[in-house]
């Protein structure tokens, strides 16, 4: 059974950056294209950024320039650097694969901008 559990969330003032870690178990990781995902309080769920098996990659506008999601294979770990953060990126954030399957979902790690 694949288990993705997330970390590095936190509390930073805005402009500050975080990088948030998931790591899955089984190798059906590196067969799969990986997602990190987020929900801020009273708003649904949504894909930020994306990566290919080979590394493609996709943003959503609000962190285009921001956010970079990389994944280290050999590791099964999906990373996402977060820049320049702000306060509207205040969520929690999700790693799931792409599109994502209800049985992936972890517990998330909190990340909290302040202003």
């Amino acid at each position: 059974q694949v288990q993705l559990v997330e970390s590095g969330g936190g509390l930073v003032q805005a402009g500050g950056s975080l990088r948030l870690s998931c790591a899955a178990s089984g190798s059906i990781f590196r067969l799969k294209a990986m997602g990190w995902y987020r929900q801020a309080p009273g708003k649904e769920r949504e894909l930020v950024a994306s990566i290919s098996i080979g590394l493609s990659t996709n943003y959503a506008d609000s962190v285009k320039g921001r956010f970079t999601i990389s994944r280290d294979n050999a590791k099964n770990t999906v990373y996402l650097q977060m820049n320049s953060l702000k306060p509207e990126d205040t969520a929690i954030y999700y790693c799931n694969v792409v599109p994502y399957q209800n049985h992936y979902w972890g517990q998330g790690t909190q990340v909290t901008v302040s202003s």
